[in-house]
């Protein structure tokens, strides 16, 4: 009898332990690929860390955060953050506005439906150097398509150097990331449409409510939550992306399109490490106004 009960308390307490046993080798690697450079970073933040000088490098407290704050560079930071807010306001606005129409689109019934979907998730899946070399050609101001286009329909008389313009950089750089983001957004409202109920729609019909109506009503409200979540991921990812605007203008002209993910790259490019570090760690810090009320909204889902 002892020995019934002793093992089934040993089984109780298995199977209490058995998930977080299953979990170890998956938290070890988010702790070593995420955790770990995150506390490095904090670090650094706080040395005056420059790979030129290794063996110098010094603990210099909040010196890095008061000069990205208060000091000589705070200009260019402020700069770099108000070219952040404008890259992410507008590229993902634009992704978001052009993708739920897609979306609307690919939920209609029409031949080659399927194969128009397949051809619609290019722009996602192709990698960002690739996007950033493919637009740098369209917008190149000799030989680039665009200008060649806007001539011959008669809307300019000469070529723009769409790329080398401070006025017409950040809007070329900016379409950009709205064509590659679009199918993103495109795919999570395709699955939050075709998971609303057709009564919903019947209903409205019989009543007489409008395509507009219905919109407004019925689809928007049924979709509130994955807007949500998707718009909050790519204003995450928008924010951190590098790669489209270091391969088509590197932040410039004259630092036009230089966001703050740019600068932090270029600066730890310099091996000014300390630097760039405290930079990541305030924009980490900023980013919290998006990843706080992303992760309540994730909870409060499995709760239900």
């Amino acid at each position: 009898m002892k020995n019934v009960l002793s093992n089934s308390i040993k089984n109780k307490k298995l199977k209490v332990v058995w998930p977080y046993l299953l979990l170890l080798p998956a938290l070890f690697f988010v702790v070593l690929v995420v955790a770990y450079p995150i506390i490095v970073a904090l670090k650094l933040s706080f040395m005056d860390y420059d790979l030129t000088r290794l063996y110098k490098s010094q603990f210099i407290g909040f010196d890095n955060y008061t000069s990205i704050l208060f000091g000589s560079t705070s200009k260019r930071f402020f700069n770099s953050l108000m070219r952040t807010i404008e890259w992410v306001f507008f590229g993902v606005g634009g992704q978001f506005l052009f993708g739920f129409c897609l979306a609307l689109l690919l939920n209609q019934y029409f031949k080659g439906r399927g194969i128009v979907r397949s051809l619609s998730l290019i722009p996602w899946v192709t990698p960002g150097v690739l996007i950033a070399l493919m637009w740098s050609w369209i917008f190149d101001g000799n030989f680039g398509v665009l200008n060649d286009l806007l001539i011959r329909s008669g809307i300019i008389n000469e070529k723009i150097a769409f790329l080398a313009n401070k006025q017409t950089a950040m809007p070329s750089v900016v379409t950009t990331i709205i064509w590659q983001g679009i199918p993103f957004f495109a795919l999570m409202i395709l699955a939050g449409l075709q998971n609303i109920s057709h009564d919903l729609y019947e209903a409205a019909d019989i009543d007489g409510a409008t395509v507009w109506k219905k919109l407004i009503y019925i689809t928007i409200p049924s979709l509130k939550n994955t807007i949500f979540v998707t718009t909050m991921l790519r204003i995450i990812w928008v924010t951190n992306s590098v790669d489209v605007i270091f391969n088509m203008t590197n932040g410039g002209p004259a630092n036009a399109t230089r966001t703050l993910s740019v600068y932090i790259y270029q600066e730890a490019s310099k091996l000014n490490m300390g630097y760039a570090s405290a930079m990541a760690i305030v924009l980490s810090l900023l980013l919290m106004v998006v990843t706080i009320p992303y992760v309540r909204n994730s909870f409060s889902n499995l709760e239900k």
